[in-house]
Order: C-alpha cells, then sequence, then structure tokens
C-alpha cells in the first residue's frame, strides 16, 4: 500500500450528473482497490442498481451493464473481499459518505468489502432525541455483544455444568458474567456515544447513524451532492432497481 499525503479525487460521470469524490488515506485498502479499479476502467458503463431514498445509492455489481431489467442485480463481485478499515469516528455515515458495501455477518464476522460494489450515504437529519436513543440502543448492543463473547469464552464451564444439572453453579456464572459485562460496558461507554462533530451533521446535512462501524467509509462526496439526491430520488421497483437506468458512464482520477 501506497503511503501519500495528498488526498485521490475522483470525477464520477453518471448519466444524471458528475459526482467529485476524495479517497481517505486513512483506508489505504479501500483507496488503492478502487484506484485500481477506475485505471481499469471497471466502473464505466454499470448501473446504480439499488437505490434506496433517505438511505443510500448503490453501485458496483460487475454484472450490471447492459442488464435487462428482468435480471437480478445485487451479487456481482470479483471474488475477493478488501479488509474493513474503521477510522471510527473520525469517518461516519454523514450524508455523501463513500462507503464498501459487503455481505452479511453471519457470513463475514471480520466485516470485510466487496472488491467493487459500493454505496454513497443519503440518509436523513436526525433530532436530539432520536440521536440519544441510537445511543441508547447502541449501548444495548454493545453490552450483548459482551456477552456473548464471555459466553463464548466460557462455554466450557456452562456446558459441564448444565450437563451434571448443577443449577446453582450455572446462577454464579450468569451473574459473574453479567457482572463482567457491566465493567466492560462502562469502561467502553464511549465506543455508543455520538461525537460532537456527528451529532451535529446527523441533525444538519443527516446521513445513517446505525451503520457506523459497521461499514468501512472510505471517501466522501466533494461536489454533486444534488447529483446524489438525484439518483435517490428516481423511482424505483420492488427490488429497488431505478426503473429507468442510471448509469456510471466513466469515472477518472483527477490529478
Amino acid at each position: 500500500m501506497e503511503t501519500q499525503t495528498k488526498e485521490t479525487q475522483v470525477l464520477m460521470k453518471t448519466s444524471l450528473g458528475n459526482i467529485r469524490l476524495k479517497l481517505y488515506n486513512e483506508t489505504p485498502g479501500h483507496r488503492d482497490n478502487f484506484i485500481k479499479l477506475v485505471k481499469e476502467g471497471t466502473y464505466n458503463g454499470l448501473l446504480f442498481h439499488r437505490v434506496i431514498k433517505d438511505f443510500m445509492i448503490q453501485g458496483g455489481d460487475v454484472t450490471s451493464k447492459d442488464a435487462p431489467m428482468s435480471k437480478q442485480l445485487g451479487a456481482g463481485d470479483l471474488g475477493y473481499t478488501v479488509p474493513a478499515e474503521f477510522v471510527y469516528p473520525k469517518y461516519f455515515h454523514k450524508k455523501g459518505a463513500l462507503s464498501a458495501a459487503r455481505t452479511g455477518d453471519e457470513v463475514n464476522p471480520e466485516k470485510a468489502s466487496s472488491a467493487s460494489q459500493f454505496y454513497i450515504v443519503t440518509g436523513k437529519v436526525y433530532s436530539d432525541a432520536e440521536l440519544g436513543q441510537m445511543e441508547k440502543q447502541k449501548e444495548s448492543r454493545l453490552k450483548q455483544s459482551i456477552f456473548a463473547r464471555l459466553q463464548k469464552e466460557n462455554s466450557a464451564k456452562i456446558k459441564a455444568a448444565y450437563q451434571s444439572g448443577d443449577k446453582a453453579e450455572l446462577a454464579i456464572i450468569r451473574d459473574t458474567l453479567i457482572g463482567k459485562t457491566e465493567m466492560e460496558a462502562e469502561k467502553r461507554k464511549d465506543e455508543a456515544k455520538l461525537t460532537a462533530e456527528q451529532r451535529e451533521a446527523y441533525k444538519t446535512i443527516g446521513g445513517v447513524p446505525f451503520l457506523d462501524n459497521e461499514y468501512t467509509v472510505y471517501g466522501e462526496v466533494l461536489e454533486g451532492l444534488d447529483i446524489v439526491d438525484a439518483i435517490q430520488n428516481v423511482k424505483t421497483n420492488r427490488q429497488d432497481r431505478p426503473l429507468e437506468n442510471v448509469v456510471i458512464e466513466t469515472v477518472e482520477i483527477l490529478e
């Protein structure tokens, strides 16, 4: 991976207008992979195949070029993944964020990114109360993940107590794990809190905060948010595919 100080900018020309993006140097794996695909012309002619208003616009399915409306899209990729690069909370899912699509946690617990598929966040504007509720949900999910990990680490002890029918021992183990969960969650409580910058962005330009720390954010729109909005407002079918193709005509590196 190349170390560089100047951020790479790319121009994505679509059938609805141009979008200028920058790629973050702090996510070099995603940056270099995206640059490689741009130079190879991989994105030229592909579609924004999945569009969900107030959420995101997604492209990069390599089977989408000239795809008839009857073709099921969304699974086309390049046969490899890019390791996750979370730079959180510095980079988050504000409107205009460029992020990597990926398969779900059940088959991809490392949250590795698709080689070619990406999305640009549109999202919605949130109130303070809504953001506060999201923080509570994040704290709850953090505790669940900690407890699940501790259960796994103590699975042999739990299994032995269960097989012997020792209910008292099971209760002791449970109470101990709950206590350890609460202690660790308290130490890590900042992970569930939004920074002042995040809160301000989500209250003004909007975004999708519940995707934070789940999908790699590796760039953002510099110019062309109006084009992103135009794309998110197109009419779609039940599979969220635009009824009239929105084409990524070319993508080029700006020197």
